[in-house]
Formats: structure tokens, sequence, C-alpha cells
């Protein structure tokens, strides 16, 4: 019999003000759960701190985001590729994308880490799911950061799964509310600051903690045991 409560949580962004203030509100214990989905990364300078914090803890799960997937593209997954004569910027290419994206910032805390820990880290998040199923108060829930994997056709599951977007529209699984990162819920109401959406058995949960627009974007988190949402304080 579980005990203990559930949370979900979504695109930290390395925002250690805002993880914080929601650490100490929920109060997490070694009975409850944190499902993290994905993006703890980029755009704040403390994404990695918060990454290895999570990592240590035995009743966290993390799903991998599009962040964490550029930057294994940047220095992990093409690190010892040779270079490509038809291609001018090589390796570079992934560096570019993912500093336009607010990875220089993870980049430079990386570089004065050993070696050993920056390969820890890129395992660690090489094993991540892309989903994930669980059941609370008898709810079945997909947890996802981007898109769902089975309905994913093209080669690349990854890639699709960590970029692709769900529109207020998409049919979601039968029997099944899914709960997204990734986009900014922004996108599905005219909330600011943003809050949690709920949608048609999907709700979303991104609501800017990456954001750099100041009261409109914060860190959620939500308890599934009686969807009670938690913000972050200024």
């Amino acid at each position: 019999m579980k005990t203990g409560f559930t949370y979900v949580m979504s695109d930290i962004h390395g925002n250690a003000e805002r993880f914080n203030s929601i650490i100490n509100q929920i109060e997490l214990k070694s009975e409850d759960s944190l499902y993290v989905l994905g993006d703890v990364i980029d755009r704040y300078p403390d994404g990695i701190r918060i990454l290895r914090l999570l990592m240590s803890l035995p009743n966290v799960k993390l799903l991998l985001g599009n962040h964490e997937y550029m930057m294994l593209e940047a220095l992990d997954y093409h690190a010892d590729s040779p270079p490509d004569p038809w291609d001018p910027w090589g390796k570079s290419k992934y560096i570019r994308v993912w500093y336009a994206n607010g990875g220089e910032v993870t980049h430079e805390y990386l570089k004065h880490l050993r070696k050993t820990v920056r390969a820890e880290i890129f395992e660690y998040l090489k094993s991540l799911p892309l989903n994930i199923e669980i059941e609370v108060g008898g709810i079945q829930y997909l947890l996802v950061h981007g898109g769902i994997v089975h309905h994913i056709l093209q080669p690349d599951s990854t890639y699709e799964a960590v970029w692709q977007r769900i529109k207020s529209s998409d049919k979601m699984p039968e029997g099944k509310t899914v709960i997204f990162g990734h986009t900014p819920t922004l996108h599905y109401q005219n909330e600011v600051p943003m809050r949690i959406w709920h949608g048609t058995h999907m709700i979303g949960i991104d609501c800017g903690s990456g954001s750099g627009f100041p009261g409109e974007g914060r860190l959620a988190c939500l308890r599934l045991d009686d969807m009670k949402e938690f913000y972050s304080e200024s």
C-alpha cells in the first residue's frame, strides 16, 4: 500500500530560488515521490547543482527534457565523431543550438567539474525514460516532457518526445490523463502569472520558470493525491 504524496514538476531551468521555494513548501519526505518532467538545466545558473541534487535522491525520478538532450548533443553524443567535410561548422552546430536556447550558463558551470563527474551526469541523463506511467488515487497518468512516445512514428523517438508540443485539441491515450511540461501554459490560457492548465485528460505544468519576463513566469508543482497546486514565491 502506497504511503506518502506524489508530486510532479517540470522545467526548473536552473532557477534555484524558485526550486527552493517549492521544496520548502512541499517539505518532501522520504515516503513521498517527486517526478520532474525534464528541463532542469539552462537559462539560469544553477541547473547542474539542482540536477546533481535530484540525482542523489532515491524518491525522485526524472524524464529527459529537450534541454538535457541539447546538452548531450553538444557535449557527449558527437564528442568522438570525425569531422564532416560537408559541414563547415562541424560539431559546433550543436553548441550553437544549445547556446541559442540558454545553454551557455550551464556549459560554463560544467567546465569547472571533473571529467568523471561530467561523465556520470551524461550517463545518468542517457538512462532517463521519455515517458512514465503511474497510478495515483485510481487515476492513470502518463508523464511526458513534450510528446507521447507511442504516438510518434518518426525513427528518432527521443528527438520527437522531447521537442514535440501537445495541442489542446490533441486526443489523449484512452484511459489516461497526460501531464506534460515543455510548453508554457500561456499557450493554453491567459493567466499572469502563469498557472497550471487543466485540459481534457491533459494537464500542462510548465509555468515559465525559465522565463525572463518579471511577474510572468514561476515554477509550479502539482500534488496528484489531491490536485493541490504549489507555486514558487518571489
